[in-house]
Parts: C-alpha cells; structure tokens; sequence
C-alpha cells in the first residue's frame, strides 16, 4: 500500500515508524531532509513537497505543528493527483480543521479528523490513543492503519471537527491535571513531606490523575524531564481549547487560570523544554523541589 506521511517531527516520525512496520511504503516529505533521512534509509520515498506525495498516495496522513501550516500543506495537498483521502492528525482546532477541509473537499479529496494523544513514546509502542470523526465510509478506509498506530480508536462521529473539539477537551483536562498536581505536591514539599511518599498517597486516594500516575514518577521525581512533549504545545493546546468554549459560549473559570500559568511558564523561557519543567516555576517561587530524595 502506498501511503503518504507529511510532518516527521517528534509525534509525526513516531507514527510513521508504526505504519512502515505494517507494510506500508512511504511517501514522506518535511521540510527538514534529516528528518526524513532515517526512512529513505528504511525504504521510503523522499518526496520534494507536500504536493509531490499527494501525486503518489491515494491516502495522505499528516501531522503538523501549527494550524497555520496545516492550512497551507492542505492547500499543496488539494493538487495532489493521486489523493483520495487526507487524514489530518495534527491538533490544531476547528476553525484551522475547517480551512483544511475547504481546501481539499472541492477537490473531491475526503478528509478525516483524526488526533491522537499519547506522545511519541506511545506512538513507537502502539498505544496512542486515536480520535477520528468523518464520513462512515472513510473512516472505515482507513481504520486498518489507525489500528496499527493505536491501541484504542474512538470514532466520535461523522462530522469533521468533532475529533479536535474531544482532543482539546482531553488536553485542557490535562493541562490542568498537571497544573494543579504541581502545586498540591510544592506546597506539601514546603512543609517538609517526602516527595515519592505523596505521589504514593495520592496515586491509592481521590487525589489520583495521570499527572500523578506518570508525568511526576517518570520525568518530575526523578528529575529527568523528559516525557515527550514541549511545553508551547501545552500552551497551543491550552489556547486552542480556550478558544473553542469562547466560540460556544462556555465559561471557562478554571482553564483561564490554568493558562494563564501555562503562558508564563513559556514567558520564563521553558517553552522548548519538556512539559513537565512547569512545576520548576512553582518551585522556584517556593524554594522547595519535588524530587526522590536520595536513599
């Protein structure tokens, strides 16, 4: 089967490792040639722009870092010959998924919405988390190669959109998981508790959430930062969820908070950093770090 992949960055080169594993042959383009280096090496086809693979794959996945670039790889994609299908995995939110589906419908290509949550090490492992909404019958194309990307596959329904809108509900729920987990963890590491011993408590009480599950004793309490994902994704994420509930009406009273700390943190110069740095600004407002203490 002939695929195409457009976007390996950190998530994107992930994700195509699982489809090359499955007997796919790629037809990849990023901008950066080392990026695509690895595949060529592989197997795969290095193709000189987005409109170059769409001439060669009748399904074209991409995974992109900003809505700006979806839109403007939608537009190259939309003069593809061969493209059929075009499945759009990036998080960029509705209004940017609506300027991709205007670009690529009227030339009869069908798009599905599909982002993913799970980072790159869950990409490499197959476990991402699969969120798609479109047509019946494109989904279904395409679900035998969304099964080999991730261990579960929600279809959310049939209009495109609708896969954005549950991604950034899931992030905005994650960023302030992570947010307030943090802050919890500073003020009980103020007062002289044993980091790894809360985590403990609170991963067997109703304090538990995937930041105290994972992020903290895999990047924060061992000091490694280094889950997977930057910090100015969080804060895209964030952005674009906040902005989502503004065009729906919906009061955000918390999440407003939760970015608001989100944006300083990248204010202080950690936004290429891991995600998982955030709770440095927490510390370093205290003097106190949540970290294993040595044994």
């Amino acid at each position: 089967m002939e695929l195409g992949f457009l976007g390996l960055g950190q998530m994107g080169a992930a994700i195509a490792e699982r489809l090359e594993q499955h007997g796919a042959r790629l037809h990849v383009y990023d901008p950066n040639p080392a990026a695509m280096a690895p595949f060529v090496e592989r197997g795969a086809i290095a193709q000189g722009s987005a409109r170059a693979v769409a001439e060669t794959a009748g399904i074209v996945f991409a995974c992109l870092p900003s809505g700006a670039v979806s839109e403007a790889v939608a537009s190259e994609v939309a003069a593809g010959g061969a493209v059929r299908i075009y499945v759009e995995m990036s998080t960029i939110g509705g209004e940017a998924l609506s300027k991709v589906q205007a670009a690529v419908e009227p030339r009869g290509i069908a798009l599905l919405d599909c982002p993913i949550s799970g980072g790159p090490k869950g990409a490499r492992a197959g476990t991402l988390t699969v969120i798609c909404a479109g047509p019946p019958e494109v989904r279904a194309k395409v679900m035998p190669w969304l099964q080999r990307i991730g261990g579960r596959v929600f279809e959310v329904g049939d209009t495109p959109g609708q896969a954005q809108l549950m991604k950034l509900v899931n992030n905005l729920i994650n960023a302030a998981n992570m947010a307030t987990a943090y802050e919890g963890l500073v003020l009980g590491a103020k007062g002289g508790l044993d980091p790894d011993q809360m985590v403990a408590v609170l991963n067997v009480s109703t304090g538990q959430n995937n930041a105290t599950l994972t992020k903290l004793p895999k990047a924060v309490l061992p000091g490694t930062f280094d889950f997977g994902a930057a910090l100015s994704i969080m804060v895209k994420d964030v952005t674009l969820g906040l902005a989502e509930a503004k065009a729906r009406g919906v009061p955000m009273w918390v999440h407003e908070q939760v970015g608001q700390l989100w944006r300083f943190g990248e204010q202080q110069g950690l936004g290429r950093e891991d995600f998982t740095t955030l709770i440095k600004v927490l510390e370093g407002w205290t003097g106190v770090q949540v970290r294993s203490r040595p044994k």
